[in-house]
């Protein structure tokens, strides 16, 4: 039985690998049951973190981390999480929203005016056309800080040591700032309409998508209490399935419409940007993204590491529609 086959009852693209799995896991049901409670967590945190801040601010925050969204992010957290063989509670999954307040705050400021302009993210309008360019780069900001309060006093909730909360908000901080998401932002936008070698391409995108994917796994695998080679394994893991993420949403920008993804469709060419499409042709950047979730799942295999939610959310990155 094919890895696929064992995971999500999809047709579509299929690993090339000769990896193979004997029992059938229902992923679905974990990834809907897990972002349940990842969605309940990150309503919790708001509520306690933003008590008493102005509605002016708090309005646009929730509107953004609210207003649906895969939690991709958190769930691999909880999944890296799981890898230590301990199941998360509500404290653990507390802290693995911080993960998607980063997320949701990035997409605020590349719909902006000033960066990609887009009027719809997720089925609905952006934040700046629901509250102004204004309150929402204002909120935005706010977002990170916001991220790393929830990490350091969930970590200290849950018995952490200063130093090891210390490394996950450096960690996370790293992957949000200028050698990561910003750096790869700035990145993309300063080569819209320029022709970029596939090693320009792959840097772009692994700042700008993947640096945060990688720090959702391997904060997950340190809350978790993972010795380094597995935690090295899940690391690797992490860096090639957020490449594969971005890839994946190249291909729906370009193969996509704006109900189907619930953003602009097609924005990415229109904007002259590096994709992967645009670099590989839609045929190779499929083959690539298949590529990258293979290599990903034999990380884990080859350190020993059997996680069904892991191998799944590898395969779900690049069957996933929307």
């Amino acid at each position: 039985m094919s890895v696929v086959g064992s995971y999500l009852p999809i047709t579509g693209y299929r690993l090339p690998t000769t990896v193979h799995c004997d029992t059938v896991y229902d992923f679905d049901s974990y990834l809907e049951e897990t972002q349940r409670l990842v969605n309940r967590a990150l309503t919790a945190v708001l509520d306690d973190y933003l008590d008493g801040v102005s509605d002016w601010l708090t309005e646009p925050i929730r509107y953004a981390c609210e207003g649906g969204g895969k939690r991709f992010r958190p769930i691999l957290f909880l999944a890296a999480y799981e890898v230590g063989g301990r199941l998360p509670d509500d404290r653990v999954r507390r802290l693995a929203s911080a993960l998607e307040i980063v997320h949701a705050y990035s997409l605020v400021h590349d719909d902006l005016p000033c960066m990609d302009d887009d009027d719809w993210r997720r089925g609905r309008p952006t934040c700046h056309r629901a509250f102004g360019a204004e309150r929402a780069t204002i909120a935005a900001a706010a977002m990170v800080p916001l991220a790393s309060w929830v990490v350091a006093a969930e970590a200290e909730a849950l018995g952490l040591s200063g130093e090891q909360s210390a490394t996950l908000v450096a960690e996370l901080s790293e992957a949000a700032g200028p050698t990561g998401m910003v750096g790869g932002q700035v990145l993309d936008l300063i080569n819209e309409g320029r022709a970029v070698s596939s090693d320009e391409l792959v840097d772009i995108h692994r700042r700008k998508t993947g640096a945060l994917i990688r720090a959702a796994a391997r904060l997950g695998g340190r809350v978790g209490r993972l010795e380094p080679r597995v935690l090295g394994a899940v690391t690797e893991y992490g860096e090639r399935v957020g490449l594969a993420f971005q890839i994946a949403d190249d291909l729906l920008d370009e193969e996509g419409t704006t109900a189907t993804i619930g953003k602009d469709a097609h924005s990415d060419r229109e904007h002259g940007k590096a994709t992967y499409p645009g670099v590989f042709g839609l045929e190779g950047a499929r083959a690539e993204a298949l590529r990258l979730a293979d290599e990903a799942i034999m990380a884990l295999r080859r350190a020993g590491i059997d996680s069904p939610a892991l191998e799944g959310l590898a395969i779900h990155v690049v069957e996933r529609e929307s």
